[in-house]
């Protein structure tokens, strides 16, 4: 796509413009600092603040400081003006991607080559149709223009009479400077939904207003040095917002002003703040009264902790006396994947979210798959209303044998402890002991009576899959509860001929996505909160 250039002894470039490198190899964006001499060098040049941080200096050239960059970095650089681009219009940008047809030449190079070093012309199947589609912009409804030198919407109604249509429109890593530019190119698409302005550098500021975005319902504005502050004054500009996404911003508060509380945004189901530097969960919590947010993305930020703001909280005390606090009424999906939540008592507390039905918790150090601390089915037992986590459906029946699972866990693991200290670091404990009817006593054969032993008797299924050993069919064993895994390779290497020392156990549950790996030798199946028809997966360790 031709970009226009400038003479290099007669500047156009201002201050506060966004630029484009044409320097060979090069998608350098950046935003014009300085216009001027340079002393020792005849001729304008143009100070420029690159995106990326890749710069030469941070504006100071032989002592003398021509313009300042962003804390003092090493990202700025001094370019003669024919050297950088100023960018096209959107509907220029619009023609060149979608009415560009390929050159003879081009054509010529589209080739694969056969095994006898043959070249067979690639034929792209359709291209033609496609080509004639979306040669009529007026027909287009989506446009993906990424990295295409937008910096303007053009002269007035050009857009809206060649492409009135469009309701979803890519403008990630262009060139539009300010925000005034963006509401001119939603006023010229009035069908426009979604607009993605990624990795832009957009001035907002209210020095003339800021236009009113009425017909946008998403907006997604990730890794464009945002600060709330930004956040807040777009606030009154977005009325129908939906969906609001703030990935890789650097953000760690959430309001700016004396509020307590983040405001407005009252149509804002969907945030995303993945991939920031969020560490205080009372940040988050300033989100909890958006009464029409239902999914919040948090992961890739540094929470180590979480609570539920109920209504007897501090924080609540701040809000108006007159109006019932409800913290996160309709929240259905939290995602916290790659945090730092190390403490069940944040588990526990996403199980008081009274809407949260999708919870993500991988990649934290409880969920971690190398410790087996906080393994699925002591989540799903502790997060009692949910019906996705991490990524996976929980079924009713996963749900019940998890449940089960782990209240004889505690049996187990608790016995010397009474009720009181069990029900403070395990809330859900009674009501699924009462649900699910599981005796407190899960017999150790002290009595000595026939009935008592068999009750502490778990019927295991097992699967050998060792490949040195060969298909097998599946051998049933009943076991007392405090078999350890330890013992139960013993077993294995009696039934299979495969020594202990080679083994690897896993527990294969039904509806679990994966098998779980077995990795403590002294764990009892009671410790493990096996129940019956447990199924048991014997595998070979490779060298």
């Amino acid at each position: 796509m031709a970009m226009e250039e400038s003479n290099g002894n007669c500047c156009c470039f201002c201050v506060g413009q966004r630029v484009l490198s044409l320097a060979s190899n090069s998608s350098e964006r950046g935003t014009v600092k300085y216009v001027g001499a340079v002393q020792g060098y005849e001729g304008v040049w143009v100070g420029v603040e690159w995106d990326s941080g890749q710069g030469r200096h941070n504006g100071r050239v032989n002592g003398i400081q021509y313009f300042c960059t962003q804390d003092q970095l090493p990202s700025g650089s001094l370019v003669r003006p024919n050297k950088l681009s100023a960018g096209v219009s959107l509907l220029d940008a619009l023609s060149s991607r979608y009415k560009a047809t390929l050159s003879q030449s081009e054509e010529d190079d589209m080739y694969v080559t056969t095994q006898r070093r043959m070249r067979v012309a690639v034929e792209l199947v359709g291209k033609n149709q496609v080509a004639e589609h979306q040669a009529h912009l007026e027909m287009l409804t989506v446009a993906t223009l990424a990295y295409t030198g937008v910096c303007s919407a053009g002269a007035q109604g050009e857009i809206r009479l060649s492409a009135p249509n469009i309701t979803d429109l890519d403008l990630t890593g262009n060139l539009i400077p300010e925000w005034q530019e963006v509401g001119r190119i939603c006023e010229e698409l009035p069908a426009l939904k979604l607009l993605d302005l990624s990795s832009s550098r957009i001035a907002i500021t209210m020095r003339d207003g800021l236009p009113v975005l009425s017909n946008l319902t998403t907006l997604v504005l990730n890794h464009c040095a945002m600060r709330w502050k930004h956040v807040e004054v777009l606030n009154g500009c977005l009325p129908k917002i939906e969906e609001l996404s703030l990935c890789g911003n650097k953000l760690q508060k959430t309001t700016t002003t004396s509020q307590p509380f983040v405001g407005g945004f009252e149509s804002l189901r969907l945030l995303n703040l993945e991939d920031n530097l969020f560490d205080n969960w009372n940040e988050i919590v300033k989100l909890s009264q958006l009464q029409s947010l239902q999914q919040l993305y948090l992961s890739g930020n540094c929470l180590q902790q979480l609570w539920y703001p109920d209504s007897s909280s501090s924080t609540a005390d701040h809000h108006h006396k007159d109006t019932e606090f409800k913290p996160f009424a309709a929240l259905r999906c939290l995602l916290l994947a790659g945090n730092k939540i190390s403490e069940w008592s944040s588990v526990d507390a996403l199980d008081q979210f009274p809407a949260l039905e999708e919870v993500r918790l991988s990649q934290n150090p409880l969920t971690d798959s190398g410790n087996g601390v906080a393994p699925r089915y002591m989540l799903i037992a502790h997060l009692g209303k949910i019906t996705s986590l991490n990524g996976s459906q929980v079924k009713p029946r996963e749900r019940r044998d998890a449940e089960i699972r782990y209240v004889r866990h505690v049996l187990s693991t608790m016995q010397r402890k009474d009720m009181e200290e069990i029900m403070k670091s395990h809330p859900r404990f009674e009501h699924l002991q009462v649900l699910h009817d599981v005796p407190m006593d899960l017999g150790g054969g002290s009595t000595g009576k026939t009935s008592t032993m068999a009750s502490s008797l778990i019927s295991v299924s097992i699967v050998c899959v060792a490949a040195t050993i060969g298909e097998r069919a599946p051998i049933t064993k009943k076991l007392p509860s405090s078999t350890t895994i330890g013992r139960l390779k013993v077993v294995c290497e009696a039934l299979f001929k495969l020594r202990a020392a080679r083994q690897q156990l896993f527990f294969k549950d039904q509806d679990a996505p994966l098998p779980v790996a077995l990795v403590d030798d002294m764990e009892s199946l009671a410790d493990l909160g096996f129940v019956a028809n447990t199924t048991i997966i014997v595998d070979e360790v490779h060298d």
